[in-house]
């Protein structure tokens, strides 16, 4: 085959391909528009339209099938149609026929017709004629109400008939005059009415101003009674607990109905507040009068904000801060039931304004307080008022925040005053152990502070171990702790355990230790004031616990915490401390008499010539003084205090005798002045001995009283020894000279000599035992010398 033969099949079977996909998507109702395309872009458009008019003539040849098969149904139509065109006919004549029997019927029936017309126009007449008098009627009934109403200072309801007045009937009264009388007089009534309403406002707002008063008053009274409830509840809750660490008590968790009493409810009257609003919202001038009443009760706020500078603030505070809280009770009511007079935040803003103006009194008046206790009332009081205040969704952060500002003023006000209390009670204390002798003494002045364990009362009349200084100043403290915690509750530091102890620290530290100390210290004391002193540090030292578990009590703490380490009290160590200071005062004071007794030791006989059978004059004097001692301190000082004070002062007497055989106002002495020494030092060592074992320390100590007189007694032993040279030997020196100095020694004895000429005299008037302790004495001597 030929390329030519080939061309040509390709295109009679593309032009087959054209015709058959054209004839199918004519079959099929479907767009013919892409086989289209398809041939102009091939180039064969004559292929298309030959197809195209195939198609014509096919549909041509069905469309007159179409026509021949319906053309027998068409013409049985248009002879149905002829029928019924002859039945139109028949009942057109018929219809006309009925046409004018009825016009013969109804034309007598058009005369009645008019002459029912006509009384139909007479009936509307006079329907509209008795409308009219209606209407007038109407309103001149609205009319006679509304001047009753008026008359009867009825005004919302007057309010009321005028508005259906001039709604309803005032545009539809068909009588002129009546029209325009009402026209004229509404008005006139209206401002009529106005001028009653606010007249009865302003009456309200003197009444409101001086209820307020009384109202803030209820309320602080209120907030007062619900914090004592509360604190009733705590102190039973604290009492069930305590009771519940014990055993279980059944009486310990009780419905108390005595304490379910009803709120005060707080009455005043605003119907005059609410009459008014709603007669100026019936004039249309509601905006008006809420700026009315917001700027007049604004300027009543300020007024009220003028402490009064006839009287002292602490007289006027009360009212003052009542005023204050009635103000805003009242808008409070006002706020929640006057709808719309007021918005939140006109009553914050007010709330704000008083908040300063109140700090800066308050700030002021507490800067120039001088009493804590004054300082403690408008506190407390403010406090109430906040919590007043907080009732009613007011936030009182700005009188919390004064109230914390001024507290370390307030606790050196407390300070200063319970500093001049404690002055004022040691100041009248003679210390003398107290003797207490009726029951409700021993209640009100040991029980009611712990000082005793026992809790059964003594036998009567009781001797305390302290003086009557001791309860008072468990008193003061006790006082002050309750004026601390009381200045603390219901402030902003809600756990004020802490700070409490920490004041308490302060005045136990600041003032009562420095009062003891000054005391001690002052120089104007006696022995036996001294010790009781010391014994009183030591009971208040002890009552520190008390003191701790009360403030725990007031502050709601439970007793478990103060159980915890390091939850004690700083000032316990500092009176520990003082209550040492007391007894070395109290040894320095023993110690300064004796040696008032011991400067009589200078004017005896150093050189007597024959020895002396009795004790010295001051020995007796010293014995006497120290039997003394022992009595005042045995009942009031601990044992350890007490076997501080003998032994000091048995060690001081005898430091002071070494002393006096050393000073230069003995240039010698000679042995019968020594056996008066033994004669002295043995009395003294028998008050030793008895003093040791009847006081019980015998029990508790291993070293007694003699033992402090131990160096004078080997140094007279060593004088009245035959053999005066042993001391030189260690082995007998470490046994039986072990507290004495081998200088002190040395001195002594070169002044110890027997006679004027000689140290032991003429040898011609000696015996030899004289002689050879004269010797020995001699080594001796010579022996401290080469060691010196």
């Amino acid at each position: 085959m030929t390329a030519q033969t080939k061309k040509r099949g390709t295109v009679e079977n593309g032009d087959g391909g054209i015709v058959v996909s054209l004839a199918s998507f004519v079959a099929n109702n479907e767009d013919v528009g892409p086989i289209v395309r398809h041939a102009f872009e091939s180039g064969k458009p004559e292929a298309l339209l030959s197809s195209l008019r195939n198609i014509v003539k096919k549909k041509e040849v069905e469309i007159e099938e179409i026509c021949r098969i319906h053309y027998e149904e068409f013409i049985l139509a248009v002879d149905e149609l002829r029928r019924v065109l002859v039945d139109a006919d028949e009942l057109k004549g018929t219809l006309d026929g009925e046409n004018l029997l009825l016009q013969e019927v109804a034309s007598a029936l058009l005369l009645k017709l008019d002459e029912l017309l006509e009384l139909y126009s007479v009936n509307k007449n006079v329907g509209e004629a008795l409308a009219m008098l209606k209407i007038c009627l109407r309103v001149t009934s609205l009319c006679r109400i509304c001047n009753r109403d008026i008359a009867q200072a009825k005004f919302h309801s007057a309010m009321k008939t005028l508005a259906v007045i001039e709604k309803d009937y005032l545009q539809n009264i068909p009588l002129k005059l009546l029209k325009k009388v009402l026209q004229k007089q509404i008005p006139m009534i209206k401002l009529y009415i106005e001028k009653r309403v606010c007249s009865e406002f302003n009456e309200w707002l003197v009444y409101i101003r001086r209820i307020a008063k009384e109202v803030g008053q209820a309320a602080i009274s209120q907030a007062s009674l619900s914090r004592q409830k509360d604190k009733e509840m705590r102190d039973r809750q604290r009492e069930a607990e305590e009771c519940s660490r014990a055993g279980f008590d059944e009486h310990a968790y009780a419905l108390d109905l005595e304490h379910l009493d009803e709120e005060t409810i707080l009455e005043f009257d605003l119907a005059p507040l609410y009459r008014a609003h709603n007669i100026h919202i019936l004039l249309g001038l509601g905006e008006k009068f809420r700026e009315y009443y917001y700027n007049n009760r604004l300027m009543q706020l300020n007024s009220d904000m003028q402490i009064s500078t006839s009287q002292p603030f602490v007289e006027s505070y009360q009212p003052f801060l009542a005023q204050v809280a009635g103000f805003f009770i009242v808008e409070d009511r006002v706020l929640r039931t006057a709808d719309g007079i007021l918005s939140e935040s006109q009553v914050e803003s007010m709330w704000e304004t008083a908040n300063s103006k109140i700090t800066v009194i308050l700030e002021e008046q507490f800067s120039q307080m001088n009493a804590a206790n004054h300082h403690l009332l408008v506190k407390d009081y403010v406090s109430l008022l906040g919590a007043a205040m907080k009732k009613y969704g007011y936030q009182p952060t700005p009188l919390v925040e004064v109230l914390d500002k001024s507290r370390d003023k307030y606790l050196e006000l407390l300070l200063s005053d319970c500093r001049k209390q404690i002055h004022d009670v040691f100041s009248k204390d003679s210390y003398e152990q107290m003797v207490i002798k009726k029951e409700n003494e021993y209640q009100m002045n040991v029980t009611a502070f712990q000082l005793e364990l026992a809790e059964v009362v003594p036998v009567l009349p009781y001797v305390a171990p302290f003086s009557s200084s001791v309860p008072g100043a468990c008193r003061i403290v006790c006082s002050f702790i309750e004026d601390s915690v009381n200045y603390l509750s219901y402030g902003g530091c809600m756990n004020f355990y802490e700070l409490v102890k920490s004041y308490l620290d302060k005045f136990l530290i600041e003032v009562l230790n420095d009062s003891f100390l000054n005391l001690i210290h002052g120089g104007s004391l006696e022995f036996s004031q001294m010790v009781q002193i010391a014994g009183n540090i030591d009971i208040l030292e002890q009552s520190c616990d008390m003191f701790l578990q009360h403030t725990a009590e007031l502050c709601g703490v439970p007793r478990r915490l103060l159980e915890k380490p390091h939850s004690g009290l700083t000032a316990r160590a500092m009176l520990k401390t003082s209550g040492n200071a007391a007894y070395n005062a109290s040894i320095s004071l023993v110690n300064s008499r004796i040696d008032e007794f011991m400067m009589l030791l200078t004017s005896i006989n150093w050189t007597m010539e024959e020895a002396p059978e009795h004790a010295n004059d001051y020995m007796n004097e010293v014995i006497i003084y120290l039997h003394a001692v022992v009595s005042s301190g045995q009942h009031i000082l601990p044992r350890d205090a007490l076997y501080k004070v003998v032994s000091g002062a048995l060690s001081h007497i005898s430091d002071s005798i070494v002393t006096v055989l050393l000073s230069d106002r003995v240039k010698r002495f000679n042995a019968n002045a020594v056996a008066g020494i033994d004669i002295d030092l043995k009395m003294l060592e028998g008050f030793a001995d008895d003093t040791f074992r009847s006081t019980g320390l015998a029990d508790l100590r291993e070293t007694s009283f003699k033992d402090c007189l131990l160096e004078i007694r080997q140094l007279v032993n060593l004088l009245l020894s035959n053999q005066p040279e042993s001391f030189a030997n260690p082995v007998i020196k470490e046994k039986n000279y072990g507290s004495l100095d081998p200088k002190k020694v040395a001195i002594i004895c070169d002044k110890y000599k027997d006679a004027p000429d000689s140290l032991f005299g003429s040898l011609s008037n000696r015996s030899t035992m004289q002689n050879a302790r004269k010797k020995s004495l001699d080594v001796l001597k010579r022996r401290l010398k080469d060691f010196s």
